[in-house]
């Protein structure tokens, strides 16, 4: 018979999710942002922020300006929100099944001794639908996410690049194409590559203006107008919005279309697409020799094999990525959808963000202790490039073109296609050329190790 089911206290042990189990450490950071503490703290935000705009509006007499004692009890509010906060307002919920609701009415409570904002306690959600309240504060945890979290783990990663393409700007190592030997590189190149390409997607993520929308229940600033018609509602509006660091969406409907966040999320996941391919390459190179991976003392690499030290913090990363860009494709895709006017698929989905910023980072931590790792093997570099003098077919054709030398491509490759050619072969072939003496002795004493071009320069500027 089976055992009956445990009763379990949800920890790291027993959480469903890894990201808050077994990697719950390494993505601490994120829970004061996407967590449901995280949205709640939003909502208090914009919701006092709203509260203290109408205040200094002159155009709204019936909500005076408050204090300088009440704007700092109103800011305090915000800014020592506590969990214990959010767990009074989701009490509330329990009742009104409404969490838009309950953190309005719990705003009400808790300022409940300040008799200036009792005064005008209706003003407290004044013209808003629960998705303006929404709409803002979900891209305010963005926006302090991706500052926060997302763009620091993204900048010491490409640092780690650029400090190893600097370091190996000059190691010469043989490249493959379609996995065969091709013209060398340098180790270093190869770190440069990947860094400039994280760059420009770092430069998509900043990119992306964050937008919002704070206009009413179908966008057209309908009850506002109806308590005050003269009040230009849409430049109030839109002041309030831009005060948050946030653009001004002036065109929606009950809710925000969420076309920034799937440009951001779209950016995200590119950026680690290109991880997903240099985890794949460098895990290549380590299989090939090229770097070796510095030893931990006490880890284990194989249950059964004591030799190995797996590459596990690239396929980790990976795997990790594979799971970030899933769910960041899907928000992508699903968010600018929406029945009509409203519906409420975006709202649950909403709530996974931190699921993609979690998986990335810790890809990212990851990838980042990887290359924190690897150390470059000169040996079985020189090793792969002695091997495979055949590279060099492409410069001798090359000058015997500049020279007119007939069919040079075709002659290099009755030479050197589908088999190795040694060094002394090769060069029995350049002496033979009639091209002049200077040009002659220059690919005599040319090796494939010498055959790098600019790659170590273009390395050392990255």
């Amino acid at each position: 018979m089976p055992n009956p089911p445990q009763i379990m206290t949800l920890d790291a042990l027993t959480a469903l999710s890894p990201l808050d189990g077994r990697y719950a450490p390494k993505v601490e950071n994120l829970r004061q942002h996407f967590s449901e503490y995280g949205l709640i703290h939003n909502r208090v935000r914009v919701e006092i922020g709203w509260l203290m705009a109408l205040a200094e509006s002159p155009g709204i007499p019936e909500c005076p300006t408050f204090s300088a004692t009440t704007v700092a009890e109103l800011k305090s509010v915000m800014t020592d929100f506590s969990v214990a906060d959010a767990q009074a307002i989701k009490d509330i919920e329990a009742r009104t099944n409404h969490d838009v609701k309950a953190m309005e009415y719990w705003l009400k409570q808790h300022l409940a001794a300040n008799a200036e904002v009792m005064r005008i306690s209706e003003f407290i959600h004044f013209g808003c639908t629960s998705e303006d309240i929404n709409n803002v504060s979900h891209a305010l945890m963005l926006k302090d996410a991706v500052g926060n979290c997302y763009l620091p783990a993204l900048d010491q990663m490409i640092a780690r690049l650029r400090e190893l393409a600097h370091q190996l700007a000059g190691l010469p190592m043989l490249a493959r194409t379609h996995g065969q030997p091709a013209t060398p590189t340098t180790l270093g190149k190869e770190m440069a590559n990947i860094a400039a390409r994280l760059m420009r997607a770092r430069a998509q993520v900043t990119a992306v203006s964050l937008t919002a929308k704070f206009n009413g229940a179908v966008g057209n600033y309908n009850a506002h107008l109806a308590a005050y018609p003269a009040l230009d509602w849409e430049e109030f509006n839109r002041r309030f919005i831009e005060s948050l660091g946030l653009e001004f969406n002036p065109y929606t409907i009950q809710i925000e279309p969420h076309d920034a966040m799937a440009e951001l999320f779209d950016a995200v996941a590119r950026a680690n697409t290109i991880l997903i391919d240099a985890d794949r390459d460098i895990w290549q190179y380590i299989s090939l020799g090229y770097f070796k991976q510095k030893l931990k003392q006490g880890e284990i690499g194989s249950s059964t094999m004591p030799h190995k030290v797996n590459p596990i913090d690239f396929e980790n990363s990976e795997g990790n990525l594979g799971l970030a860009n899933a769910v960041l494709r899907h928000l992508a895709e699903k968010l600018p959808i929406s029945r009509l006017q409203r519906d409420l698929t975006d709202s649950t989905v909403l709530r996974n963000m931190g699921v993609a910023f979690g998986y990335s980072l810790l890809a990212y931590d990851s990838t980042l202790r990887g290359l924190n790792k690897l150390e470059a093997n000169p040996e079985r570099l020189a090793e792969d490039l002695d091997a495979a003098w055949e590279v060099l077919a492409e410069p001798v054709q090359t000058v015997m073109r500049r020279f007119g030398v007939p069919n040079p491509y075709e002659q290099l490759k009755e030479l050197t296609r589908g088999k190795g050619i040694s060094r002394d072969d090769l060069r029995g072939f350049i002496a033979a050329l009639p091209i002049p003496d200077a040009d002659r002795v220059r690919l005599l004493e040319m090796t494939p190790a010498t055959y790098i071009g600019k790659a170590a320069e273009l390395a050392k500027r990255i």
